[in-house]
């Protein structure tokens, strides 16, 4: 198959859909298909894969820096009007979302979209505009955008029942998460990274990969930590991702006196990020806005137990007192679920050999492509 993917958020940026892309990408190449990749310019980056075409861009700096694509290029055109596509596969519902839907209905082929988001939980990204109307904007055009495509993708069951109440009339909608890329995470080093820190072998260690962003729930989740902290001389809490809220998350700290038992990290690089995975002993996620959370099944993967908020995502790969604890949107019942896993070393270990197991089994990058691949296939004939 010749496949195009039309993307708002590609690399160099770290976020979870440009990931998304990048392990579908690399496992249909595996498996012998052609990969074309049209996203936003983003400066000072060059590419390595030759099959990547950019759009010229605005560089939008707003709590995070982000390049919006302008959705014409007379060249790319030229490109895409030469190219022997059998399928097109969008990521957004707007921009550069909207040269997909065009090219899809110019070559008469199929559109694939991906509903990666849920908008009503990232408003506080858009300057200038309520919230509730921001939000009510963005559902609209992607509710239409979705009723058009001939194929919608969710990352989670969790959410088909979301969009369709939003509107999405659409029947053919699948659930089909984002997989794990194996190789990246063999021979993992944690030593190294409790060494770095000093973390001591008898010291339980809390491990949080995420943007430090206010739709990740970070502020709830340092509260609850605090909570553990506090009574847990043996525990320490460490934090791998950057955001706008991390001033305020070390203030927290700072005036609960705990600055020597949480270790702001930084962002990590998806090279080094699985020796941070497993020097920790239990992950920690709090966020209310995940379709997927990639990062819940990287942990798993890790074999780490977790314990997160019961909401879209983790609802979905956690699976309660087998590989985690899933907890109200509460401070007391977070903290209480860490405590049992910090006090019970043998539950803790129980849980992280379910959590390999299950991300073994479910969520690697070749269990989930083959899945797509499947889809793209049906369609296709579909559309003949």
């Amino acid at each position: 198959m010749n496949i195009a993917i039309f993307t708002n958020n590609y690399l160099p940026n770290p976020y979870g859909v440009a990931g998304s892309i990048e392990s579908f990408r690399r496992q249909f190449e595996k498996n012998g298909h052609q990969v074309y990749i049209f996203a936003p310019f983003s400066k000072g980056y060059t590419d390595k894969n030759p099959r990547v075409f950019r759009y010229l861009s605005v560089d939008l700096k707003y709590k995070i820096s982000f390049p919006l694509p302008i959705a014409y290029s007379k060249k790319i055109s030229q490109t895409l009007k030469n190219l022997d596509l059998d399928i097109i596969h969008s990521q957004h519902p707007n921009l550069l979302g909207t040269a997909a839907m065009k090219w899809a209905r110019r070559k008469n082929i199929p559109l694939v979209f991906t509903w990666h988001t849920l908008y009503d939980r990232y408003t506080n990204f858009v300057p200038l505009i309520p919230d509730k109307l921001a939000a009510r904007w963005i559902i609209k055009k992607a509710v239409r955008y979705a009723n058009k495509a001939d194929q919608i993708i969710v990352p989670t069951e969790s959410i088909k029942k979301i969009i369709q109440d939003w509107g999405v009339e659409n029947e053919n909608i699948t659930a089909i998460p984002t997989g794990i890329e194996e190789e990246i995470y063999q021979n993992p080093d944690g030593k190294k990274i409790r060494e770095k820190y000093k973390i001591k072998s008898g010291e339980v260690l809390l491990f949080l990969a995420s943007r430090l962003t206010e739709e990740k729930n970070v502020k709830f989740l340092f509260e609850s930590i605090i909570k553990v902290l506090k009574i847990n001389n043996n525990a320490k809490f460490l934090v791998a991702g950057e955001g706008y809220t991390e001033p305020e998350l070390k203030k927290m700290v700072a005036e609960n006196n705990i600055e020597d038992k949480v270790i702001f990290a930084g962002l990590v690089g998806k090279k080094e990020i699985k020796n941070y995975y497993a020097a920790g002993d239990i992950f920690v996620y709090a966020s209310l806005s995940e379709t997927q959370g990639m990062i819940i099944s990287e942990a798993m993967y890790s074999g780490l137990p977790i314990v997160a908020v019961r909401a879209t995502g983790a609802q979905d790969l956690v699976e309660e007192d087998i590989n985690g604890f899933l907890v109200k949107n509460n401070k007391n019942e977070f903290a209480e679920a860490v405590n049992r896993l910090i006090a019970n070393k043998n539950l803790r270990e129980k849980f992280a050999e379910n959590s390999k197991k299950i991300a073994k089994e479910k969520y690697t990058s070749q269990v989930c492509a083959g899945k797509m691949l499947k889809v793209y296939a049906k369609i296709i004939r579909a559309k003949k």
